[in-house]
């Protein structure tokens, strides 16, 4: 008689079980969707208890319900059966746990919210306000998030990765809602109080029912931001995704919110100056906005920005970083939007307003993006930096040089499209400038930064590469005497010197040093001789390198592998 086989549960990293978690996970997920959609089905029709039940209602019914009375007990039990195992090890470390509990806490935040606050602020001034929909969907879904907070913050069985996930996210999802009601509120507030009653006194509802029921999402998004980042301490979270929520929202966000806001200020008040052809109140009509967003904007990147000085020193650059690239940007177009102007303008005198707004876009754009930019970046002291360049930046400037000149290239074709439509084609409509000034002032953009760009990238190579050598650029020109596939050594010679390299190939990989040498010198290459320290190349180049200073080096590859290192005179 045979002995019964055991077979082993799977390791709690093995692929069997990853699946295994996905599914089960990915199925409750869908079973507690299910159920609360039914859920609240259910709880609306029993406020709607007078009304009768009949046709389309009755299907309506059956289906609520179906979701209810077969996903909820399915849920339940899966969860009882999930719940159970998370005290064995490795399931409460899982990802997908995490990851469950981060996707169900967003989703029932942000369906309770929105409907809670929806209703609330339907209920400001409207007669017959339908707050049955909204409050059912938000107490269903309100008890969903409770149910996961108190599984995402449980002691012994909540989640260990992905664990801060749910603050950052309920943080940045109450501040998007509190910041869009606070910028439409004083937006309505401003516009009374810059244009008057002179248009709004014919409407139909009255001012300030908008602005209070914009006050009630302000208000309700301060306290859900309040609720994760004071209160459940995401304001102390370090690292990984609490970083970039922080730079992505709190800086990169508020900054585009702020600099459009501001630019549209300017924007207005240059027309108001300078281009008074439209009536005032059509002038006028963007302020409002304009200036509610400047402000809200920049106190919370001003508060975000005062929040990364306290991360590490790499959050500290992407929020510097992303600064400045979104006021280059706004710059950029500045520049792109005046030079097209200024052509229509040489072109056409008499073009009219359109061109001078136009014009006076583009100098908006300029001086708010410019003004930024310039603050945060402070050329004089980029250039004068004289620390270790930090691979943030380094990225920050390939990733600028290297989009500005796509976006040129592009515009280049454009104008080339342009040129051989014009001169080609039988019938033409408009001058050659107007058919190029907007392709043309994009190039003259992108142009500007990325050459700007690339020489601080240059610099920034150079800077690093003396800094390797010992602080000061001792070598002026390298001749680099190697078989075939030396690529890898060029490079490697050049990022150690930060000189330029010149290559000369071997004729034969297997000639001595000392021939070699001596045919360079025959052809015209001074030197004393063959010598210096004979080290394998790569991780010994730099040792050989290393206190060599000659305006010229010669620098040989032999068959072994090592290297020669030869100062020259003259």
């Amino acid at each position: 008689m045979s002995a019964a086989r055991i077979h082993p549960a799977p390791a709690a990293g093995s692929a069997q079980a990853k699946v295994r978690r996905l599914v089960v996970f990915v199925l409750l997920f869908a079973l507690v969707v299910i159920a609360a959609n039914g859920l609240g089905g259910l709880l609306e029709r029993l406020l709607r208890a007078g009304q009768v039940l009949a046709g389309e209602g009755v299907a309506g019914l059956a289906l609520n319900l179906a979701f209810t009375l077969i996903g909820g007990p399915l849920a339940a039990l899966l969860w009882w059966l999930i719940w159970r195992r998370l005290d064995e090890a490795g399931e409460r470390e899982a990802p997908s746990w995490g990851l469950y509990v981060a996707a169900v806490y967003t989703v029932s935040l942000i369906l309770f919210v929105t409907s809670l606050l929806a209703m609330a602020a339907s209920l400001i001034g409207d007669e017959n306000p339908d707050w049955r929909a909204p409050l059912s969907v938000g107490v269903v879904w309100a008890l969903v998030w409770v149910w996961h907070r108190w599984m995402w913050r449980h002691p012994v069985r909540g989640p260990l990765e992905l664990s801060s996930v749910p603050a950052v996210i309920g943080t940045y999802f109450g501040l998007g809602i509190g910041v869009g009601g606070a910028v439409t509120a004083l937006a309505a507030l401003l516009d009374i109080a810059i244009r008057g009653s002179l248009e709004l006194t014919a409407a139909a509802d009255p001012w300030w029912r908008s602005a209070l029921q914009d006050l009630v999402w302000a208000a309700g998004g301060a306290l859900v931001w309040w609720w994760h980042w004071v209160r459940g301490n995401a304001r102390r979270l370090r690292g990984g995704f609490a970083d970039v929520g922080l730079v992505v929202v709190g800086v990169l966000a508020a900054g585009l919110l702020a600099l459009g806001g501001a630019g549209t200020v300017l924007f207005v008040l240059l027309r108001l100056a300078f281009d008074r052809e439209d009536p005032l109140l059509e002038l006028l009509s963007p302020l409002a906005a304009a200036i509610a967003a400047a402000a809200v904007g920049a106190l919370v990147w001003r508060y975000y920005r005062t929040a990364a000085t306290g991360r590490s020193e790499r959050t500290r650059q992407a929020g510097m970083l992303v600064t400045s690239g979104v006021a280059l940007a706004a710059a950029a177009t500045g520049v792109g939007v005046i030079v097209n102007a200024a052509l229509s303008i040489a072109v056409s005198p008499l073009a009219g307003g359109n061109a001078r707004t136009l014009l006076l876009g583009g100098i908006s754009s300029l001086v708010v993006g410019g003004a930024v930019w310039w603050l945060a970046w402070r050329p004089a002291r980029q250039h004068r930096q004289e620390t270790a360049v930090p691979t943030g930046r380094r990225v920050y400037l390939v990733a600028v040089f290297g989009l500005s000149a796509v976006v040129a290239l592009v515009a280049l074709l454009v104008i080339g499209y342009r040129l051989f439509e014009f001169f080609l084609a039988e019938v033409t409509g408009g001058s050659l400038v107007d058919r190029i000034r907007a392709p043309l002032g994009l190039l003259v953009a992108t142009a500007l930064a990325a050459g700007y760009h690339f020489a601080v990238w240059r610099q920034d190579r150079s800077r690093q590469a003396a800094a390797g050598t010992g602080g000061k650029r001792s070598i002026g020109h390298v001749i680099l005497v190697a078989g075939p596939d030396a690529e890898p050594l060029r490079r490697a010679v050049e990022e150690l010197t930060g000189a330029g390299v010149t290559l000369w190939s071997r004729a034969d990989v297997g000639v001595p040093a000392l021939t070699a040498a001596a045919s360079a010198t025959s052809e015209g290459v001074p030197g004393p001789g063959v010598g210096g320290p004979r080290v394998p190349s790569g991780a010994g180049l730099a040792e050989a390198l290393a206190g060599v200073s000659a305006k010229r080096v010669l620098v040989i590859e032999e068959a072994d592998g090592g290297v020669d290192v030869i100062p020259l005179r003259g």
